[in-house]
């Protein structure tokens, strides 16, 4: 036991070479961003900042495993989640150069058995998330799935080939979709006739000198220097989070700090020979309407502190990642970290602010914005319950102790500060946000966006009381073909609820006329009628599953 925590007492100590580049506050600042992670019987992760060229912060804090006390080490490896997409893409891009295919092929293409749906969905269109496509995870839920059950790349397609509809047209919008990262690794599969995480090994992460990096297939190896996550946190207390993943494309890639922080520095240097692929990953493009996308080929491209950043971050099961590279500053950060309330984005942008000179926790609001005094009559008219139709939610606008609030759920809303007699600026959120209020044929119209950003755009409802016959008419057993599930609403008293073999209850409530609002995966239920009045069936939404079709069984 002593060797134990010697071990983890060292390990909480181990920097790179290159510390001396960084000031002693510098280091003590960013030092004193995990303090709390070495705490004992407690989970932490690694951090990595790389400055021109060289690592000037490498250091581990917390536990690899709370069930036998193994401490976190700079050589631990962690489930990098999401953070795989510019991995994936890069892949893709490699292909592209070598002319084995076009990122502007159909991707029926190459999958020939993915459903036509009338649209020529690109792998263009899945590299920024534009495909239209229904995810993984929501459509797993909704067919049954519960959250640990196990889920692989073929269970996937084989639920994909029964799809029927789109959640929008293709180059629309953007929609976060593992599902299209997932079909790029089939693409890779298809073209170079070898199996994708071999592919990958070879092609990418050796070239790269990323020798601790690989991607997982099968979870039920043991492969040394890994880190076991957790949900929780120290004063909720920490549990297993189950690992239920054998999907590839989208995530589930392996690696260390060291490895990530030489695969960020290719952004601002590139290795010999990848110039081209790494300028094509920062592709951005537009949408339909001309309107900018600001995420590239599995990447997110922004701004920070006026400097033009690259970035990333992921999650899955208890592990939480996020990398950050400023190319015209030479300067990457990379944590990976091992429990689920661990926020390593907002560190992230900690570490930026304490090195670049604007100590800020995350980009916020332009705090240089004018803002206005409206009176409590003008605020008054924006109060409302408003209904997002293309994206399907609710939100609702109400005013408290003169301020106007924008509230998602019950403990989650931002202040709306006024800068024009229509126009808000939401407080707390991770860039400029405006909440734009216009009325229209006697209808308060709402819309949300960043600057240079397709607004979501909502219209005010009135909420009403439902009768008992109202509510009887929603009752019913609902069948989809293309998920092969059904379920099952019933009324108990005055209040409603949708059953499932796999989910069990799932308390409904009527937020408006022909609407019901429930918990994820059943999240909004649209009821459709006949010319007669009738109800035919519903359409479910649950955020990355639209509008999916249950018929009404008689």
């Amino acid at each position: 036991m002593r060797f134990t925590f010697l071990l983890f007492a060292i390990s909480c100590q181990l920097t790179l070479v290159g510390q001396a580049q960084l000031v002693d506050t510098q280091h003590q600042k960013i030092d004193s961003l995990f303090i709390g992670w070495n705490q004992p019987n407690h989970p932490g992760g690694v951090v990595g900042i790389q400055q021109k060229g060289k690592t000037v912060f490498h250091k581990a804090y917390g536990l690899a495993s709370l069930e036998y006390l193994v401490p976190n080490t700079t050589g631990t490896m962690f489930n990098t989640a999401s953070v795989s997409k510019q991995f994936t893409a890069m892949g893709i891009v490699l292909l592209h150069q070598e002319g084995k295919l076009s990122v502007d092929d159909d991707i029926r293409k190459y999958i020939p058995e993915l459903p036509d749906f009338g649209s020529t969905i690109t792998i263009r269109h899945m590299l920024h998330h534009t495909s239209g496509l229904r995810s993984l995870h929501a459509l797993l839920g909704l067919a049954g799935w519960r959250g640990d059950d196990l889920r692989t790349n073929e269970d996937l397609y084989r639920l994909m080939e029964q799809q029927q509809d789109l959640n929008f047209t293709p180059g629309d919008e953007y929609l976060y979709c593992n599902t299209g990262f997932m079909y790029m690794a089939k693409i890779i599969e298809t073209v170079t006739k070898e199996k994708f995480t071999d592919w990958m090994q070879q092609s990418i992460f050796a070239p790269l000198g990323m020798m601790d990096t690989y991607v997982e297939d099968q979870y039920n190896r043991v492969v040394t220097q890994n880190a076991t996550s957790y949900h929780g946190s120290a004063d909720e207390g920490f549990t297993r989070a189950v690992e239920y993943w054998d999907y590839v494309g989208s995530g589930n890639m392996h690696s260390t700090a060291r490895d990530l922080l030489t695969w960020m520095s290719n952004f601002a240097n590139p290795s010999p020979g990848w110039e081209e692929h790494f300028t094509m990953l920062q592709t951005l493009d537009n949408f339909n309407d001309g309107t900018p996308n600001p995420y590239a080929f599995g990447v997110n491209i922004g701004s920070f502190n006026e400097q033009r950043l690259v970035t990333h971050g992921g999650s899955i099961g208890g592990f939480r990642s996020n990398v950050i590279t400023f190319p015209d500053k030479e300067l990457s950060i990379v944590i990976l970290t091992n429990f689920s309330s661990a926020n390593p984005g907002q560190k992230t942008r900690a570490i930026a602010g304490i090195l670049l000179g604007s100590e800020e926790s995350a980009p916020s609001a332009d705090s240089s914005v004018e803002t206005i005094q409206l009176s409590k009559k003008a605020l008054t008219k924006f109060e409302g319950d408003y209904w997002n139709n293309r994206e399907k939610y609710t939100r609702r606008v109400y005013l408290k102790e003169d301020t106007l609030r924008y509230a998602r759920s019950k403990n989650n809303e931002s202040a709306l500060l006024p800068i024009s007699k229509n126009e808000f600026l939401m407080l707390g959120a991770s860039s400029d946000l405006r909440v734009h209020f216009e009325e229209a044929k006697g209808t308060m119209n709402m819309s949300v966006a960043t600057q240079n950003e397709s607004p979501s755009s909502f219209y005010r409802y009135e909420a009403t009381e439902s009768n008992s016959d109202e509510l009887t008419n929603y009752t019913g057993t609902f069948y989809s073909p293309e998920l092969e599930t059904s379920y099952r609403i019933v009324l108990n008293g005055d209040e409603l609820a949708a059953h499932h073999t796999r989910h069990g209850k799932l308390p409904m409530k009527r937020v408006k006329k022909d609407v019901l609002e429930g918990e994820w995966h059943l999240s909004i239920v649209v009821f459709l009628r006949d010319d007669n009045g009738n109800i035919e069936g519903i359409q479910v939404s649950n955020g990355r599953v639209r509008n999916l079709w249950m018929k009404k069984q008689e």
